[in-house]
């Protein structure tokens, strides 16, 4: 009888252990690919996406000076522009966070 205890209190112990474990995620975006602990998940933000304003303050920052056009995808805006020397400059950025996703 003793036997089934042990046995029991040792299952018991390991599936508790291992809980944790469970808790935690994978993300993969454009930082690379890191570990979320349970309590650091991003609240959802519907609706608090950065404005086209910021989107080209973010480009202006990257180099761009004239700005040509701004394109508004699912996930980012695309500023396209000239810079100083008068180069045709794409800037990507994230509209929900505002970083900087690329410059071509």
């Amino acid at each position: 009888m003793f036997k089934h205890f042990a046995i029991a209190a040792i299952a018991a112990v390991t599936v508790l252990s291992a809980a944790p474990s469970f808790a935690q995620s994978l993300e993969i975006g454009p930082g690379g690919v890191r570990l979320v602990e349970p309590g650091a998940e991003r609240p959802m933000r519907r609706g608090m996406d950065i404005s086209e304003r910021e989107a080209v303050r973010i480009a202006r920052a990257e180099g761009l000076r004239n700005v040509d056009n701004i394109d508004r995808t699912r996930s980012r805006f695309i500023v396209e522009g000239t810079d100083r020397r008068g180069n045709d400059v794409r800037v990507s950025v994230d509209r929900r966070t505002g970083e900087v996703i690329s410059v071509d």
